[in-house]
């Protein structure tokens, strides 16, 4: 439903005149590289594959972690969660569960040879600050649970359901997690340095290796701006996961997270933090990570933040179900703008629809686990449906808007399953 614009939009919006008219500055790449790049992501959507064959395997090259086949799907330098196997799971998701997206690969780092570098024009200080992981310790700790999820979650409905083409990783809907996270305030970490008045920007950089294009343009190391109003806010520097420190392949020792917003802003393996006076760019806010397409504006939209509303069922694609029996059948919702409130569901394809039975308290960051009792009374192909509303009012619509690269895919998703 329409909302009115908030300063945060109003922000981004003004981010991006800025960045069109030459205004900011765009961290180690140049304009002209910058718009050559966004130019080739509108392009290469015509001959990418929308849909790549999954890989089953046990490991992966640049992933640490096991990924079994009955908890994980390998996309390249990625890993997607099988959503069927986060039923029984319980509200944070495992971390032998947890999807991994990576630009290039997880760096193994020592935590003793680790630190935090601040620094920036957006500082009352000259000389940069240096935090290392006991330092980090010292301020006040605080836990949140916030769920991480990538803003191409679901790409690969664009193509299944709309018949679209579009670039990236062929995500279904296991590119999101939901973790106890603890850690120290980003603003905490800022306050203590010296934040200027007129500080605008801060941008963490990650400690991943330098990603580079299948054109050899090399990009640098993953880093992304924020609005100092969001750094202020709710962003941790976390150190922990589910109560354990870090796993390598989320971060460890200490990652950004920024709940809410797309998971390219929760910033692994921060290596150091620049605060600036000026608008700053990067290619991950500018040829990635924005709208492009007929139904977007001609230079690109603002830069993405907030994630979308979603709806999953924990069932196999094509689940065989006994006719004639009772199946309780599960899933969970999420959004970024607000807690979900509401989860309507449908077994006939969108015919009939009804309420599901919400199992957690309506919470921001989070999601909620749902359910349903379902009883297909003959054999034959079924259409399943799940269709959420959060507390700002927002419903999942029935198709999503395009866009060349697949970002914030919120329609809802047809699920099929067999009755034998």
């Amino acid at each position: 439903m329409p909302t009115s614009p908030t300063p945060e939009s109003a922000y981004d919006r003004r981010r991006l005149h800025q960045w069109l008219a030459g205004e900011a500055r765009a961290d180690g790449v140049s304009r002209r590289d910058l718009l050559r790049l966004v130019a080739a992501a509108g392009l290469a959507t015509a001959a990418a594959p929308a849909f790549a064959a999954p890989a089953a395997a046990a490991t992966s090259p640049g992933i640490v972690k096991a990924l079994p086949d009955d908890r994980f799907t390998v996309r390249g330098t990625n890993a997607e969660t099988k959503f069927a196997a986060l039923a029984g799971t319980g509200y944070h998701t495992p971390v032998d569960h947890f999807f991994v997206r990576n630009h290039t690969s997880t760096p193994v780092l020592d935590a003793a040879d680790w630190a935090l570098t601040v620094h920036g024009d957006g500082l009352t200080r000259a000389a940069p600050a240096e935090f290392t992981l006991a330092d980090l310790k010292k301020f006040p700790a605080v836990t949140r649970t916030a769920f991480v999820e990538c803003a191409g979650n679901g790409r690969s409905f664009f193509t299944t359901q709309q018949g679209q083409t579009v670039s990236g990783t062929a995500w279904t809907l296991g590119a999101i997690g939901t973790a106890r996270w603890r850690g120290v305030r980003l603003a905490d970490v800022l306050r203590r340095v010296g934040l200027a008045r007129d500080a605008v920007d801060v941008l963490p950089r990650g400690l991943d290796s330098d990603y580079v294009t299948a054109d050899g343009t090399d990009l640098g190391r993953v880093r992304r701006p924020l609005p100092v109003s969001k750094a202020l806010d709710d962003v941790l520097l976390a150190y922990e996961m589910n109560g354990e420190p870090l796993p390598y392949d989320h971060g460890f020792p200490v990652r950004v997270l920024v709940p809410n917003w797309i998971g390219i802003a929760s910033i692994k393996w921060v290596g150091d933090i620049e605060v600036s006076a000026q608008p700053l760019y990067s290619p991950w806010n500018t040829d990635f990570y924005r709208l492009f397409g007929s139904a977007h504006p001609d230079g690109g939209s603002a830069p993405l933040t907030r994630q979308t509303v979603k709806s999953a069922w924990e069932l196999p694609w094509d689940a065989a179900l006994g006719a004639g029996a009772v199946h309780r059948l599960t899933g969970r919702s999420w959004s970024g703008a607000g807690a979900v409130v509401r989860v309507d569901v449908s077994t006939d394809g969108g015919t009939r629809w009804r309420r599901a039975r919400l199992h957690d308290a309506p919470r921001r960051a989070g999601w909620v686990r749902w359910s349903t009792d379902w009883r297909p009374s003959a054999p034959g192909g079924y259409t399943l449906l799940a269709r959420a509303t959060d507390s700002t009012g927002r419903t999942q619509p029935d198709t999503t808007v395009p866009n060349t690269q697949g970002y914030l895919f919120d329609a809802v998703v047809r699920h099929p399953v067999r009755a034998v």
